[in-house]
């Protein structure tokens, strides 16, 4: 087990030290962890933004299939008809540009760089064997290195040591209040986003699969306690992150970027494209009584 983790660490030295240099050049800037967290989680938010885009889309079009899922459904009962339900389940979703696992991509996205960033801040207040304060993964000769072994690796932000956890030792109850809140602030913007997706749904008439409200309801549960066990500054990720995910979901449906559809119709397979008759358009019908007058008058004139 060891010699795994070891590993893993090896491979992921470099990116460590890219996270700590990054956190490093924004605590420059404006000499403040929490800052510079939040700069870092903006970076890595703008880089995971087309993921986010794609997901929401295809959470979208997995939510407005569910009529047609279900018609499917009743279409091929019974397990000696389960594979042919399939083969049309995915058909439909290929046609639909939906996928099914597609909502949890972000979730999923997420767990690499909260072990970086985990790595990183456990780097960041790393101590010698002697009690001395010993920062890995940043520029020895940057004001952040300096300062956090001036202050013996306490990554103090607004009052709080960000590498402390809501049930470390504090000192006093009053000490740990910060940190719970911080936990709280966590799950009640997951929960927030997830009642702004049902909000859009309930306003668009589309009903959400049962599995997905089931999920919705699990994950923040288990990320609370996830938030209890980490230190304070990657919850403080989370809760940017969060805030980010939001925003740029609410710019999607304002923009109708998150409708994979224009115009809200599902698109016709290739077979009922070719049956289905073309209308004509208005200018043609304009065009058509312009010249059915002319001929009349020709005739009278005659």
């Amino acid at each position: 087990m060891a010699s795994i983790t070891h590993t893993i660490g090896s491979v992921f030295q470099p990116i460590f030290h890219l996270f700590g240099w990054l956190l490093a050049f924004f605590y420059g800037l404006i000499p403040n962890y929490a800052v510079a967290i939040a700069l870092l989680t903006i970076v890595i938010m703008g880089a995971l933004t087309p993921f986010t885009i794609k997901s929401t889309k295809s959470m979208m079009a997995m939510q407005k299939l569910q009529p047609e899922i279900k018609k499917l459904q009743q279409k091929y009962k019974g397990p000696e008809n389960r594979q042919i339900l399939n083969e049309e389940l995915m058909r439909l979703y290929r046609e639909e540009g939906a996928n099914p696992v597609g909502g949890c991509l972000p979730v999923l996205l997420q767990a690499p760089f909260l072990f970086i960033l985990y790595s990183v801040i456990k780097g960041l207040a790393n101590k010698t064997s002697l009690g001395l304060a010993q920062p890995r993964y940043i520029p020895s000769s940057s004001k952040m290195y300096h300062n956090l072994v001036n202050s013996g690796g306490q990554i103090k932000a607004f009052g709080m040591d960000l590498n402390l956890k809501p049930f470390s030792s504090h000192g006093s109850i009053a000490a740990a209040i910060p940190f719970f809140i911080f936990v709280a602030v966590a799950v009640a913007l997951q929960y927030f986003q997830m009642a702004q997706m049902n909000s859009r749904n309930r306003k668009t008439g589309q009903a959400m699969p049962s599995q997905q409200l089931m999920m919705q309801r699990f994950l923040p549960i288990v990320f609370a306690y996830f938030y209890m066990v980490i230190p304070a500054a990657v919850v403080l990720y989370m809760i940017v992150s969060t805030i980010i995910r939001i925003i740029t979901q609410d710019l999607m449906f304002r923009a109708g970027v998150s409708n994979p559809h224009k115009g809200g119709e599902r698109a016709l397979p290739a077979a009922e494209k070719q049956a289905a008759p073309e209308l004509p358009q208005p200018s043609t019908l304009k065009s058509q009584q312009q010249s059915r007058s002319r001929a009349k008058r020709k005739r009278k004139a005659r």
